[in-house]
């Protein structure tokens, strides 16, 4: 049988999702307790692959195996054998031939950063630092230019294996919050996919154009070049949000 795992973690401690070897992995802790419930190895598969230090809230992970547990029991099994910084938020029986991967319709992601005089210990796994306050207006209207169906070529890292770099963003949104101790700043961006490090390269190019730097994003599109972008922000400041499937996964309420 097929379950589902809806999962959250904090990936500040972990090089990513994808086992390796000799490497704290969330794959691999949640493979041991898979191994553990199930009584024998047991496979995960997740809708994608996160970075090392990058976050999630609304992870989707299957998983096959046979037990007497109850589907929507087994998030309780996990948790009492994951480590703190993984949890298992809701779990349940997969739909037929259901592919985690290839039927994610939208995928959300969110990027944190802050600008303050000093460095805040606070958000230092959480949160990239901006060395300059970034001009809001000027961030939005450069991420309308990114809305829409484009081929972002530009917008990844070496290795990129996807057949196409076409991609569509739904919706972008940036915001801005002022504190005392500094100015807090938001990226949301919901697409039918992103390519590798997409999310980090576009909040970059962001921050960037906030800061003064000359808009790359119509040039970048052009001509499919990188070195048209700023660079790639820190990992710890995005956090995969949600993926929709359009049918819910786990009940009415996830």
């Amino acid at each position: 049988m097929k379950y589902l795992l809806l999962t959250s973690y904090d990936g500040a401690d972990f090089s990513g999702w994808q086992t390796q070897p000799g490497r704290r992995t969330v794959e691999g802790v949640m493979e041991e307790a898979a191994a553990q419930i199930f009584g024998a190895p047991t496979l995960l598969t997740a809708s994608g692959r996160t970075d090392a230090g990058v976050h999630a809230l609304g992870q989707v992970v299957m998983l096959g195996g046979e037990t007497t547990i109850p589907a929507e029991k087994l998030s309780a099994c996990f948790n009492r054998l994951l480590p703190p910084d993984v949890r298992v938020l809701k779990s349940a029986e997969a739909p037929a031939e259901f592919d985690v991967t290839r039927h994610a319709k939208r995928k959300t992601y969110r990027y944190l950063a802050y600008f303050s005089e000093t460095e805040l210990p606070l958000f230092r796994r959480t949160h990239a630092r901006l060395f300059a306050r970034p001009d809001i207006e000027k961030m939005r209207e450069a991420a309308r230019l990114l809305v829409g169906e484009h081929d972002f070529a530009a917008f990844r890292s070496a290795g990129f294996t996807s057949k196409t770099s076409v991609r569509e963003i739904y919706d972008l949104t940036v915001s801005e919050q002022r504190e005392s101790f500094g100015d807090l700043y938001t990226i949301t961006v919901t697409g039918n996919g992103f390519l590798y490090n997409m999310v980090r390269i576009l909040s970059g190019e962001l921050f960037a154009v906030g800061a003064g730097k000359e808009e790359g994003i119509t040039r970048a599109f052009q001509t499919g070049e990188r070195i048209c972008l700023a660079k790639t922000m820190p990992p710890e400041g995005l956090t995969l949000m949600k993926v929709d499937y359009g049918v819910p996964l786990f009940g009415t309420e996830e």
